[in-house]
């Protein structure tokens, strides 16, 4: 999607969002920077969604830190549909549970008594044999979140090397999976300028 205050792409697994010290080119705000010239577009780059390097799907970008600012102020839902091992008893539920920074220097997150409240909602959309496909609510926005929380309840994402149980990294490898099959899917919020109610889902997804 775009219009003059908004984009949203699909970024896809393996690409980082801003560049960092190790990769400086081939980010999505390289990309994005390079479309807006090629367009004659004197526009900024100002992700108001992230993603994780391997995790895919749509990305919204304000075009000016004004539309940033009063998307900031949106409430937004987010759907992400992932392939879990195993899969819950029930076909609905939430993962209700807090989650900290593990002690440095390690990156990783984990469930822990003291750590920030923690909510997603999850419906099982397909099963089969020791896969399921889930869509997944993140009802607050914590690092690592659905990848924490889908391996606290017990059905770990698919190809995920820092979250995933044995059994689940064992069906990886046979699978040839070296990344997390999760996908932001959908978006939905009203447009900061136009009032539009604004539904958007991602060309990518996880297949069982």
């Amino acid at each position: 999607f775009e219009d003059e205050h908004l984009l949203a792409v699909d970024k896809p697994a393996g690409m980082l969002i801003h560049p960092s010290r190790a990769t400086m080119t081939g980010t999505l705000a390289n990309r994005v920077l390079g479309y807006y010239q090629k367009t004659s577009q004197c526009c900024a780059f100002h992700p108001v969604t992230r993603l994780d390097r391997d995790t895919f799907g749509i990305v919204l970008i304000a075009k000016n830190s004004h539309v940033h600012s009063q998307l900031q102020q949106i409430p937004m839902k987010k759907t992400y549909h992932a392939l879990v091992w195993g899969g819950p008893t029930g076909e609905s539920g939430t993962v209700d549970a807090p989650i900290a920074r593990k002690p440095l220097p390690s990156l990783l997150r984990e469930v822990r008594p003291d750590g920030k409240p923690c909510l997603t909602e999850y419906t099982v959309l397909e099963r089969n044999g020791k896969l399921c496909k889930l869509a997944l609510r993140p009802v607050t926005g914590r690092t690592h979140q659905l990848r924490v929380h889908c391996a606290h309840a017990g059905f770990p994402i698919i190809g995920d090397p820092q979250y995933g149980s044995e059994a689940s990294m064992a069906l990886s490898g046979e699978m040839g999976l070296a990344t997390q099959m999760l996908c932001a899917k959908m978006l939905e919020f009203t447009h900061p300028i136009t009032g539009t109610p604004m539904y958007l889902t991602s060309q990518l997804d996880v297949n069982l």
